[in-house]
């Protein structure tokens, strides 16, 4: 049974109990109602029935047939029982409808047992009443008896009665039960679960408004609230999507820290700089899991001076070093009552780096611009001094400074260059490369060079590959590259360039076996005028600008550098460059 009919059902079965009662008390109304009746109606009888009897004693006027016809017009039996427990007469016959057996259990009850005389008494379907012994002079018993047939029947009748109208009633309760069932318990009941999901936080849950009255009303308002809280719900979960989204997404590493001291929220940029997972941090005391003196500090300002407090510190990763500028600030609720502690960690260390590579920068340049200079100056005053009228000296003098303003004029050209390739306009003439062919073209260039200092140069040079780039770049780049492995070679020396291809990128390898980088040194070869070796860079007429020049060209081309060495063994370079050339 559902829960729906439950109601409809609880009440009918009420009814029918009320009913049924009903009935019955009816019914025993009734009995004892037609009992009167039939008591009364028949005590007066008995005076009528002791006059015949008493007149049939004494043998006057009346005969059996006259009782016979007496008690058939009274529909009233007659059986009048001697002392002596004789049947004396017996009149029973002429009421066809009682049986014999009933009339022996009545006189069996009258003789035997402890009847009351005046009184009249019910077996089955008959009513039997004595006559009191004091009412009759003649020693003996008489019993009256009397079908009661009709009684019966009213009570049929009543229990007919009392059915049809609990069909009838039945009926109607259930035409007006359902009706109001329908208009307004089905309503209220939709209304209430839709409410219990809503509470449960199902806010997609709605009801049926094609209600009327209060129900009706009652059903739109709670659609209403429905349909609120689910925007509500969304436009909340969509906030918390974004701000989760902006807060983990964030370049700056994140913390948020409560009134007591214990760590709340954490975004990806804190994990990726200080390691770790959130159950490493959540639900921990900042100063138990962040070991960093100055983070503490930081904080502990924070909640001292109720201010906005920064500080810079230096994390050790690995061999390296990370420098972290962290900015702390009070949350405080619009009670202003105080919520807890806000810090976000900046990553300064390429700016750190930026700043130290503008001051190696500047030095290099005052340091390389200032030898030449000096050297030039110096000649110079020496020449007009009188030593220019020693021509021999003179000759010398000139050739020095026509080589130190050479050096002058390279370091100055490649700075210029360096500037270009740096610009964010720079543009490069993209053309279709034949890459075999334009290393083919550069090893006759190098070749006298490394023929001066007898170091063997091969290539494996082999097919033709079309890329597309700057052909003229990518040729400073070749043969800077090969220029510096010649360079820095010993006698008898050798160096290699290799070609090789794959399905997007082509790689060129340009190796030698002199006398290496250090491990440490290569991650900072591609700096501005960082020399390994600074006494033999500049005796080989390098300017310390040139691999600068080179990463830039490559990376221009989307391509990548790499370098691979090991000390008194060699150095290779290995350049690669994708096939198709993409604009930013």
């Amino acid at each position: 049974m559902s829960s729906n009919t439950k109601p409809l059902m609880t009440y009918t079965v009420l009814i029918v109990i009320v009913m049924l009662g009903l009935g019955i008390i009816l019914a025993q109304l009734t009995r004892g109602y037609f009992i009167n009746i039939f008591e009364q109606r028949i005590e007066l009888e008995s005076q009528y029935f002791v006059t015949f009897l008493e007149r049939f004693k004494e043998d006057r006027d009346i005969s059996k047939e006259e009782l016979y016809n007496f008690s058939e017009q009274l529909n009233t039996g007659m059986v009048f029982i001697s002392a002596s427990g004789e049947r004396v007469i017996d009149t029973v016959e002429a009421i066809p409808v009682i049986d014999e057996k009933e009339v022996q259990e009545v006189i069996s009850r009258v003789t035997n047992g402890p009847e009351s005389y005046g009184e009249g008494q019910m077996i089955d379907n008959i009513f039997y009443y004595s006559v009191n012994e004091e009412v009759i002079d003649i020693d003996g018993s008489l019993i009256l008896i009397s079908p009661v047939n009709a009684l019966t029947n009213i009570t049929k009748n009543i229990w007919l009665l009392i059915g049809f109208t609990l069909l009838l009633g039945l009926i109607i309760i259930f035409v007006i039960g359902y009706n109001i069932f329908s208009k307004y318990i089905r309503p209220i009941r939709s209304a209430t679960n839709v409410a219990t999901e809503l509470a449960r936080g199902n806010y997609k849950a709605r009801t049926y408004e094609g209600h009327f009255g209060e129900a009706g009303q009652l059903s739109q308002s709670i659609n209403i609230l429905a349909r609120n809280l689910q925007e509500m719900t969304s436009s909340k979960g969509m906030q918390e999507n974004q701000l989760e989204a902006v807060i983990n997404n964030m370049g700056n590493g994140l913390v948020l820290i409560d009134e007591r001291g214990y760590i709340v929220l954490l975004n990806r940029a804190f994990f990726e700089t200080f390691g770790g997972q959130q159950k490493d941090y959540i639900g921990y005391l900042y100063h138990d899991v962040i070991p960093y003196t100055a983070i503490h500090e930081t904080v502990q300002k924070i909640y001292m001076f109720e201010e906005t407090v920064s500080e810079n510190f230096v994390l050790p990763v690995n061999i390296n070093q990370k420098h972290l500028e962290v900015t702390g600030a009070p949350i405080f609720s619009e009670e202003k009552r105080w919520k807890g502690v806000v810090l976000v960690f900046h990553d300064i260390t390429e700016l750190k780096h930026l700043e130290q590579m503008r001051k190696d920068f500047v030095a290099n340049v005052s340091h390389e611009l200032k030898t030449p200079i000096t050297s030039i100056r110096g000649f110079s005053e020496t020449l007009l001094d009188g030593a220019m009228k020693d021509e021999k000296m003179l000759e010398q003098f000139l050739h020095i400074i026509l080589r130190e303003s050479g050096r002058l004029q390279s370091l100055i050209q490649d700075l210029l260059e360096l500037s270009k390739v740096e610009r964010e306009d720079f543009n490069m003439n993209v053309e279709e490369i034949d890459v075999q062919r334009l290393l083919n073209d550069l090893l006759p260039i190098v070749k006298q060079h490394a023929d001066k200092k007898q170091v063997q140069l091969s290539a494996f040079i082999e097919g033709v590959t079309i890329i597309q780039g700057d052909s003229s770049r990518l040729k400073q780049v070749f043969m800077n590259l090969l220029t510096n492995a010649i360079n820095y070679s010993e006698e008898n020396g050798k160096v290699g360039i290799h070609f090789q291809e794959s399905k997007d990128y082509v790689t060129v390898s340009i190796t030698d076996n002199g006398v290496g980088i250090p491990e440490e040194e290569v991650p900072r070869i591609f700096e501005r005028f960082y020399r390994v070796d600074k006494a033999r860079s500049r005796n080989s007429g390098g300017t310390g600008l040139g691999l600068a020049i080179v990463k830039h060209i490559v990376e221009a081309h989307h391509g990548t550098v790499r370098v691979e060495s090991v000390i008194d063994k060699g150095t290779s370079f290995h350049v690669e460059i994708p096939k198709k050339f993409t604009e930013n």
